[in-house]
């Protein structure tokens, strides 16, 4: 963590730095939990034909590209290595979701609707704001 200057304001960024870090480890939980769930439970194969069920021919590439993605960049995500490209290919891959599986169903989850797109979207909108939280200014060199 980098020098914070002292008093209200040192201390408001920290707070800040732990919060942001905090929900960047949540998000890596969420987005392992996708992938090992299919990849323990054989959902990768499912996957992968419902893919090219919806015309996506390399349906079953794909389901393992998106299963290897969620379970090895999750850790990167986590250990805040690669966080900006990493949420930008997470939110591309949930966006997909919405649009192919959740808006169909409608918006809510549970209650008064079933595998609706609201998680989806939250999912999608805490991966972008992560996700700029670790982009390089343009210009900087790391």
């Amino acid at each position: 963590m980098t020098d914070l200057p002292p008093g209200p304001a040192g201390a408001a960024s920290a707070r800040s730095n732990r919060s942001w870090l905090a929900l960047r480890i949540l998000l890596a939980g969420l987005i392992a939990a996708h992938g090992w769930a299919r990849l323990l439970t054989g959902g990768v194969v499912p996957f992968g034909g419902w893919l090219q069920s919806q015309g996506i021919p390399p349906g079953p590439v794909i389901a393992a590209a998106i299963t290897a993605v969620e379970i090895l960049g999750s850790v990167l995500f986590a250990a805040g290595r690669l966080v900006f490209p990493l949420s930008l290919g997470f939110a591309g891959i949930y966006i997909v979701g919405i649009f192919l599986v959740h808006l169909p169903e409608g918006w809510l989850v549970v209650g008064l609707g079933r595998n609706g797109a609201e998680y989806s979207v939250l999912l999608v909108a805490c991966l972008i704001l992560v996700g700029l939280q670790h982009r390089s200014p343009r210009g900087a060199s790391k």
